[in-house]
């Protein structure tokens, strides 16, 4: 999954994130669940966006709606963060 492209859907077209990274937080909170986990995204430089759930489609994995976070932007393209507990 590390390297695929996303595309976060609006209503006048579509904007490509790549994973960039996915990240352990911790242990499961009890046995049998997941453990928690976050999920970095990377877009084009100078790229803003509002922190709210977006609509994320990816040929493999299909359509799920994500919750997303900028957490920087530089040179190297702009960041975006989702986690799950």
């Amino acid at each position: 999954m590390v390297g695929q492209t996303f595309e976060a859907i609006f209503t006048d077209g579509r904007l490509p994130l790549t994973l960039a990274e996915v990240i352990l937080l911790g242990q499961p909170r009890e046995a049998g669940l997941r453990a928690p986990f976050s999920l970095q995204f990377h877009g084009r430089a100078g790229l803003r966006l509002s922190q709210r759930i977006y609509r994320l489609e990816n040929p493999a994995v299909g359509a799920m709606e994500i919750f997303l976070v900028q957490i920087g932007d530089g040179a190297d393209g702009s960041k975006f963060e989702a986690i799950f507990n």
